[in-house]
């Protein structure tokens, strides 16, 4: 066990330092030699964990994937209260936490990857489904504790999210910060509308 928690750390030591250069210099330009000068490492412990920087980017794609499901990190007192839970989830999706949580740049040039690498497509479909079935999950959660009452928890989350993938894609063309917050409540307004929660407000405290 202990081997094997020490291996975890160093992957995840490693991945974090590419994902630091590809913040900085673009995925295109982070490599192997780059990520292990960063954390003072020699390039062939790198390779010994992750094989080809091919992997690393593999890696670097189950990262982003841990780092999105944060969003679904609530606080401990709503832990037997679903609809503040989902509510808390909507409003982080929704915040400039989300966008926080990964670098758009570093997201999307991974993303790009689906068009030619099967396995990164296969891989950002089960990130995104994970989304998706967590919110379905917890929609599911209200409608039995009978906090909503919503016929297709599935068809909701999946709109929820095609609304999130639209709207930030979007959101990334804008500058100006007024117009940012303001698309962004427009959007989760239009997101609590699924949930038949119009006139619900949440201050997330």
């Amino acid at each position: 066990m202990g081997r094997r928690s020490i291996k975890e750390s160093r992957q995840k030591e490693i991945i974090e330092a590419f994902y630091t250069i590809a913040k900085k210099e673009g995925l295109e330009n982070a490599s192997i030699a780059k990520t292990a000068a960063l954390i003072n490492i020699n390039p062939s412990l790198v390779i010994h964990y992750f094989k080809t920087r091919e992997y690393l980017v593999y890696g670097l794609i189950e990262y982003i994937l841990d780092q999105y499901l944060l969003i679904y990190k609530t606080p401990a007192a709503y832990k037997d209260d679903p609809g503040k839970k989902l509510l808390k989830v909507i409003d982080n999706i929704f915040s400039h936490k989300w966008n926080l949580l990964f670098d758009d740049s570093v997201s999307y040039s991974c993303y790009s990857l689906v068009f030619r690498d099967q396995k990164v497509k296969e891989s950002y479909k089960v990130l995104l489904d994970t989304l998706r079935g967590n919110l379905r999950d917890l929609i599911e959660e209200c409608n039995e504790q009978g906090v909503l009452k919503v016929k297709d928890p599935a068809g909701v989350a999946d709109t929820i999210f095609v609304m999130v993938d639209g709207a930030y894609y979007y959101l990334s063309l804008v500058s100006n910060k007024k117009e940012y917050k303001q698309k962004l409540a427009q959007y989760k307004g239009l997101a609590l509308q699924q949930l038949n929660l119009i006139s619900v407000s949440f201050s997330g405290k």
